[in-house]
């Protein structure tokens, strides 16, 4: 499953902090009919995100009903990003 999307980046400041981009709802959904064949536990699904240039591998993370996407410090810097930037993300979900 691919699927392409925009959402702005935002900071999570917890006891361990990370950047994110929130999964718009429509994607969300598609997301969530494949989530239980894919999901390795507490909801986590595996995918492969790219931003610009940079791709790496992840797990999208269940919150509030919809998943997140964490953004790695090296993909912030190799593409310039601040927090409240609006990113364009590819999205392959893993095994689907």
């Amino acid at each position: 499953m691919e699927l392409a999307f925009s959402g702005e980046l935002w900071f999570w400041r917890g006891p361990a902090p990370w950047h994110f981009v929130s999964v718009p709802d429509a994607q969300c959904e598609a997301i969530a009919e494949v989530a239980p064949l894919v999901s390795y536990g507490w909801g986590m699904v595996p995918a492969t995100v790219r931003i610009g240039r940079s791709e790496w591998p992840t797990a999208l993370w269940p919150k509030d009903g919809g998943y997140i996407v964490p953004v790695k410090g090296w993909v912030r810097t190799a593409e310039s990003l601040e927090i409240g930037d609006t990113v364009e993300l590819r999205l392959g979900i893993v095994g689907v």
